[in-house]
Order: C-alpha cells, then sequence, then structure tokens
C-alpha cells in the first residue's frame, strides 16, 4: 500500500530525513515513533505529497506521487483520511458541518444522505447524538473523535493520525486508541501512527518503525521494541533523559 525509497528531505541547511526507506503493507497498523525533531510529521507529510522530497520516492499502491501534480495528487489523497494534532476543526461549524466538510465539496448526495452518513459515523466514534454542538462545548477527547470522523467520513484506504492522544490524560488516551484499532478493523484500512505515546505504540502498532539521527532505527515488531537492550531504544522507551546532553 505504501512504500518510500530513499527519502532525504533538507529544510536549507538542515538535513531532517536521510535516505529513508520502508515499507506499509494493505490493512497494516505502523507506528511511527522517534522523538520531538526526529521528523515523523514531516515523512507523515511526505506519504500524501504535502511535502516534495529532495530525493527518493514515495509509491502509493504503486504510483510515485512524488513528480505528480496537484491535479493527481488530488485523486491519490482521495485514499487517504487524516486526524491532525490539534483536530483541525473549523469553530465556526457544527460538529455535523465539520464532519460533512467533504462530503459536500466532492460528492452529489442529499442532505438526507449526507445526514445518515454523519449520524452513522458519529456512532462509530462514540459521539452519536452531538450534530448541533460546536466545537468550543466539547472536551479535547470529543473534537479528536469528531476529526477522526471527518476523516473517514468518505471511508478512505488509508488512514493517518498526527499525536492522536497528545494532550489527552490516560483514560482518555486508552479511549483513542481502542478507536484507532476498531476503526481498523471495521473499515479494514491501513493505519499509520505518528506518536511519542508508548502506549499508543504498543496498542496499536503491529509493527514500530523508531526515526532517530534522520534515519529508520528500528524497525520491528512491539515486542522487539519494547524488550530491546539497544541503548538508544532503551532511553527513548523508557523516557530517561541523558544527562550529558543540553536539553531546553
Amino acid at each position: 500500500m505504501i512504500e518510500v525509497r530513499d527519502l532525504t528531505k533538507s529544510f536549507g541547511a538542515q538535513l531532517v530525513l536521510d535516505s529513508i526507506s520502508f515499507r506499509i503493507e494493505n490493512g497494516e497498523s505502523v507506528a511511527i515513533i522517534g522523538r520531538s525533531g526526529s521528523g515523523k510529521s514531516v515523512l507523515l507529510k511526505h506519504l500524501i505529497g504535502l511535502l516534495q522530497p529532495d530525493t527518493g520516492e514515495v509509491l502509493i499502491d504503486g504510483e510515485n506521487i512524488v513528480p505528480m501534480n496537484e491535479r493527481q495528487l488530488l485523486r491519490v489523497r482521495r485514499k487517504f483520511g487524516m486526524m491532525f494534532q490539534g483536530a483541525a476543526l473549523f469553530d465556526s461549524m457544527t460538529v455535523a458541518e465539520n464532519v460533512a466538510f467533504w462530503l459536500r465539496r466532492h460528492e452529489h448526495l442529499t442532505e438526507a444522505e449526507i445526514g445518515r452518513r454523519v449520524a452513522g459515523t458519529l456512532e462509530m466514534v462514540d459521539l452519536p447524538g452531538t450534530e448541533d454542538k460546536n466545537p468550543a462545548e466539547l472536551s479535547g477527547g470529543m473534537r479528536k473523535r469528531v476529526g477522526l470522523a471527518r476523516a473517514i467520513i468518505y471511508e478512505p484506504q488509508i488512514v493517518l493520525y498526527d499525536e492522536p492522544t497528545t494532550g489527552l490524560d490516560p483514560i482518555v488516551s486508552d479511549s483513542i486508541d481502542q478507536l484507532i484499532l476498531r476503526v481498523r478493523d471495521r473499515l479494514k484500512v491501513t493505519t499509520v501512527v505518528v506518536t511519542h505515546d508508548m502506549r499508543t505504540a504498543r496498542r496499536v502498532g503491529q509493527r514500530v518503525l523508531m526515526l532517530h539521527n534522520k534515519k529508520i532505527y528500528v524497525n520491528g515488531t512491539p515486542d522487539q521494541i519494547f524488550d530491546s537492550l539497544d541503548p538508544v531504544v532503551r532511553q527513548f522507551v523508557d523516557g530517561v533523559a541523558d544527562p550529558k546532553e543540553n536539553l531546553p
């Protein structure tokens, strides 16, 4: 479903990703972990063509999207849904209007059909009956769920999650993790989760990629990652700062 080949990306003189390569199979759940500034979100944006690499290829269903123009990219992006870190809801719209936003712009449906699709999707993310609420009335966890509903209402093949549990307490974070798994299993989607939350990585990742020093440092199962004796992996998994580092 997704293949990245020798992807390199710099911003000015700063090298962010250095010859990154990996594959994600159809229906697989992959967690991408790494320290802040390691390039996780930059990598995610390459998968949907929001950023162009300096060199390398990004293949979606066998198609290299790097040389595509915007019209061609729009066709490929139809395969993706994305849940943004801050939910990215339109504050001036109700929950229903936020969730239906894509449908109204791209599908020729009646209002009754849109209403049914919105209600069914909100039911899937455990928010039935919230159509008329405004984003300001929702908790952080509820906003994340609305963001996910908007991402999956058009039934994409791939769902990308950018730090889905950031800012949430452990109980709400667990409910979001369970929701990610439910969406994967019900819709049979390929799932890519960028996270620094080790609980999320272990729960939702069938495979875990760790970015370190601009490269894929580790690519393995959650058990391989969490049982690793490698000092770099161990430091990140345990969340222990190196006293020799000058951290902000």
